[in-house]
């Protein structure tokens, strides 16, 4: 883990977090997929990360244990944020410097069939997603 920096699209918003993991996932839930496009790749910012710009930041509340942010001037989305432990969970492509590692992917059963990825990862059912977060 390192400190790493970088923004939204066009600036409004910086972000700072310092417990940044290099293991990168994609999330296949159809909730991802509809808010960025396709899969969400994202990584882990754990609960210690900085906005700023926060005036720019809308908040949608997307379920009973997640919400999403985004930048109200650009668009781009910032993170996906657990309710219950204030976990970070963000798009790779916020940071300046990268040096992730794709390894896992998560609600594999919800994934289309029209793509695929050619990396080896681990592969989780949301089922499995859902049992490990109730355990930390």
């Amino acid at each position: 883990m390192s400190d790493k920096k970088g923004s939204c699209l066009c600036g409004a918003v910086k972000v700072s977090a310092p417990s940044l993991s290099d293991s990168l996932g994609a999330c296949h839930c159809n909730m991802c997929r509809k808010w960025s496009g396709g899969p969400f790749l994202a990584v882990d910012a754990g609960t210690d990360v900085s906005f700023e710009g926060e005036e720019n930041v809308e908040i949608y509340d997307s379920s009973d244990w997640a919400q999403r942010g985004f930048c109200k001037t650009c668009g781009s989305n910032l993170f996906y944020k657990l309710k219950q432990t204030g976990q970070y969970i963000m798009s790779p492509t916020l940071f300046d410097e990268s040096n992730f590692v794709f390894d896992h992917q998560v609600f594999i059963e919800e994934k289309p069939p029209y793509y695929d990825f050619a990396n080896e990862t681990k592969n989780m059912t949301g089922e499995e997603v859902f049992a490990m977060f109730s355990e930390e």
